[in-house]
């Protein structure tokens, strides 16, 4: 029996508990609620403005702005569902009106109770209904499988100059992040098909170290270019101190040697300024907004918000608008949303669309207030 997953769309409920922010009657924006989806986690606009929007338990749905769910793409991968694991990142490549394919991340089961990471590419054939994945293609994996279902990252971008930039989280297993013989904890480079581009930093050291761009990264969830081509990535602290990272090849972000947040047990973490040789983020949040979907607007629907960077928060139920400096950034806004924010993306006209977190998610559009 076909499982329900989506919920007829209702009207914007009233925020409950507050976090830090700005409040609804303070929005220099308006908010249409547009449709609701269990446990959604990514979304990305294809050419003729439907949106490709991936659920956790391994689904992905091809949905209409007005909110219609046109249909649901097959030939997906089975995706190994549990904790912060499953169907994740979607994103199209940067000549899909020619090649149609798309790139996407899941998390995949391995040898006994080992998981990880992995990033495949496909061609989508879709119509105005149902579509599916034509020759589908992994491309990437993390490397080693490890037990536990927690800090995948696998999150995906492409740059201007065509690599694809995947985040690696260290599944929770802390010195991975240092491990330059594995990828966990680091950002990737590779060309579209998943070869090592000969340029990378370590390109000579072979196997997964090739494929190294960064290292020292906790759970990175958030990753996007800005219009000068630099690449962010925001990643979730210990216990609080989440960092905004401009990153850069061979730097070494300092997980878990450093970090502005603690250990869950409440063991001490050096601060990043106890580490000078290591890169110390742009801005950090200390309590934690744990950060989900990142946005870097360059659309003129919202003149204010140009060039600004936005960031989904789970625990502090926000979006976080940020400024972003020549070798800084700052918050500016947040937003108080009442609920958890896993996803945020820029419209083709230049809307804000977003993505509540969980059970009954719902998608936002926003669009300028008063």
């Amino acid at each position: 029996m076909k499982r329900v997953w989506v919920f007829a769309s209702a009207l914007l409920a009233a925020c409950g508990a507050e976090s830090q922010g700005i409040s609804a009657d303070e929005w220099p924006f308006d908010v249409e609620p547009i449709v609701t989806i269990d446990q959604p986690w990514a979304m990305t606009f294809l050419p003729n403005g439907h949106l490709l929007i991936t659920r956790k338990p391994g689904e992905m749905l091809i949905v209409a702005t007005d909110g219609t769910v046109l249909g649901e793409v097959s030939g997906l991968p089975d995706v190994d569902f549990g904790g912060q694991g499953g169907l994740g990142d979607v994103i199209l490549s940067p000549d899909y009106e020619r090649s149609k394919r798309i790139y996407y991340s899941y998390a995949e089961a391995g040898d006994g109770d080992t998981r990880g990471a992995a990033v495949a590419t496909a061609l989508l054939s879709a119509d105005d209904g149902d579509a599916e994945l034509i020759d589908p293609q992994v491309i990437w994996r993390q490397v080693p499988k490890v037990t536990g279902r927690g800090h995948y990252g696998h999150r995906l971008a492409f740059s201007d100059d065509q690599y694809l930039f995947i985040s690696s989280g260290e599944r929770q297993k802390f010195d991975p992040s240092q491990d330059m013989q594995s990828n966990l904890g680091k950002i990737i480079r590779l060309h579209p098909d998943g070869d090592i581009p000969q340029d990378n930093p370590y390109f000579d050291q072979g196997g997964v170290t090739a494929e190294i761009w960064s290292l020292g990264h906790r759970n990175p969830l958030g990753l996007a270019f800005d219009n000068r081509g630099r690449l962010w990535n925001h990643e979730m602290g210990p216990r609080h101190g989440d960092e905004l990272n401009l990153v850069i090849p061979t730097k070494n972000y300092g997980y878990p040697l450093v970090s502005n947040g603690d250990h869950y047990s409440g063991k001490s973490i050096p601060d990043h300024d106890t580490r000078p040789d290591l890169e110390a983020p742009k801005t950090y949040w200390v309590p934690a907004i744990s950060p989900a979907g990142f946005m870097i607007y360059d659309g003129d629907l919202f003149a204010d918000f140009k060039d600004n960077g936005f960031i989904g928060g789970l625990s502090s139920q926000s979006i976080v608008r940020v400024r972003l400096g020549d070798d800084n950034a700052e918050e500016i806004e947040r937003y108080s949303m009442g609920k958890r924010i896993r996803e945020i993306e820029q419209g083709p006209n230049g809307a804000i669309w977003v993505l509540e977190d969980g059970d009954l998610g719902r998608l936002l559009k926003l669009t300028p207030g008063n």
